[in-house]
């Protein structure tokens, strides 16, 4: 069983992934904030993945990761992979600057929590292109 815990201040944000990832081998914790996050990653055995929301008020998914990645850099916490759900596309930088392992762009969408959510529970990444303008080439009219 692996142990997720979902981050948000707004309840229909954390009801829309828990609705989504209920029903498998997954123990789903909520928080409501970052430091809740910081305090149940060092309560529990083993927590598996993170998926946080970008803003909210205390502490948004950059600062939990900057603050889990710190963690594990000293050894007072095991590496955590961490799932940012972003506001727009523009945040995909700071999610890549703050070391996340994966991002999705909201609207979210339940095809695209499941891949994600699987994806970083296996040990990859999961980088969200459904937003990402398409390339221009020269030479196009």
């Amino acid at each position: 069983m692996s142990t997720i815990i979902v981050a948000s201040d707004t309840s229909s944000v954390r009801r829309e992934i828990l609705s989504v990832l209920d029903g498998g081998d997954l123990d789903l914790i909520e928080a409501t904030s970052g430091p809740e996050v910081l305090s149940l990653a060092h309560e529990l055995d083993e927590v598996d993945l993170v998926i946080a929301d970008l803003q909210m008020s205390a502490m948004g998914a950059i600062a939990i990761c900057l603050e889990l990645r710190l963690e594990a850099s000293y050894d007072a916490l095991d590496q955590i992979p961490v799932l940012m759900l972003l506001d727009r596309r523009p945040d995909v930088f700071q999610a890549k600057r703050a070391g996340a392992d994966g991002w999705i762009v909201k609207p979210l969408d339940a095809i695209r929590i499941r891949r994600a959510t699987a994806a970083l529970l296996e040990g990859g990444r999961f980088e969200d292109l459904s937003f990402q303008p398409a390339p221009v080439l020269a030479g196009d009219a």
